[in-house]
């Protein structure tokens, strides 16, 4: 994740993302630079627009929980009336979703950083 940060960093600062400033960067922070990390890295920010990436990852969460929000407005009485008829709830689409986004969480990153 430090590698990103110091992307992240450079870009903020107007520096260019290279290997030498990242390098540099993550030199000062006391992080022991992987150079394979390093390369992977430029190599997959090489034609990425890091402000458009981030206001796109902001707007994401906000815009999922509107979503979900009215989706679950929309449903709430027929859930309802099912969880009457029934004394014992039903965990298991829960515990499902769970495991669904902990493992969509890393996808990807296993690819830039191995």
């Amino acid at each position: 994740m430090e590698y990103v940060y110091a992307a992240l960093i450079l870009n903020e600062s107007g520096e260019e993302i290279n290997e030498d400033n990242l390098t540099d960067v993550l030199d000062a922070a006391g992080v022991d630079v992987e150079e394979s990390r390093v390369k992977a890295l430029v190599a997959a920010l090489e034609d990425v627009d890091i402000d458009e990436a981030v206001e796109e990852a902001a707007a994401v969460p906000a815009g999922g929980a509107a979503a979900g929000g009215a989706a679950a407005a929309e449903g709430g009485d027929e859930e309802g009336d099912e969880e009457e008829a029934s004394d014992v709830p039903d965990t298991t689409d829960e515990d499902e979703d769970e495991d669904e986004d902990e493992e969509a969480s890393g996808e990807g990153l296993g690819e830039l950083f191995g």
